[in-house]
C-alpha cells in the first residue's frame, strides 16, 4: 500500500486532470467499513445524496462546504460527522478529504438502498447513482481490479 501522503498527492493531481474534476481512491474496504480519499478541484460539487448510517469527513487539504439540513465550511484539519440527512459537498479550494463510512447496519438500508441485507452491493444502473455513489463505486472497482493504485 502506498503512503497516505502519496495517495493524497496522486488523488488531487488526478482530480485536476479529470474532466469531472474529481478522483476517489478506496483505502479501506473491511466489511461495512469504507475509507476513501476523495479529491475535488475548486468549484466541483458532489450532488446532494443520502448519508450512510454512519459517516465522517476529515479535510486533509483545502476547504469544503457541506450543505444539507445543516451547512458547514470545513478547512484543512477539521473532522466532522456527516448528518443522517441528504447533503452535498462543494470544494471551495482544490481539496482532498477522507470519507469514512459504515455502509450497512443490520435492519437499515444505506446508500439509497443499493445494499443487500448482507451488505453486498446490488446491481444498479450507474445513471441511478449520485455522483458521490458513482465515485465510491468506481474507486471500489479500481481497488478490486488493481487499477489506479500503486502498492508499495
Amino acid at each position: 500500500m502506498a503512503a497516505l501522503s502519496d495517495t493524497i498527492t496522486m488523488a488531487i493531481d488526478r482530480a485536476r486532470k479529470a474532466e469531472n474534476g474529481r478522483h476517489a481512491e478506496l483505502l479501506v474496504n473491511d466489511g461495512p467499513l469504507r475509507q476513501t480519499v476523495i479529491a475535488l478541484r475548486q468549484g466541483v460539487r458532489l450532488a446532494e445524496h443520502n448519508s450512510p448510517p454512519a459517516a465522517s469527513i476529515q479535510v486533509i487539504r483545502g476547504v469544503v462546504k457541506v450543505t444539507g439540513e445543516e451547512e458547514a465550511v470545513l478547512e484543512t484539519g477539521f473532522i466532522e460527522a456527516l448528518t443522517h440527512h441528504r447533503h452535498a459537498v462543494e470544494a471551495l479550494d482544490d481539496s482532498v478529504f477522507l470519507l469514512t463510512t459504515v455502509t450497512s447496519v443490520p435492519g437499515t438500508e444505506s446508500h439509497g438502498g443499493h445494499m443487500s441485507t448482507t451488505g453486498e452491493l446490488l446491481p444498479v444502473r450507474e445513471e441511478e447513482m449520485t455522483d458521490s455513489e458513482q465515485a465510491t463505486a468506481h474507486a471500489e472497482m479500481d481497488h478490486e481490479s488493481g487499477g489506479g493504485r500503486s502498492d508499495s
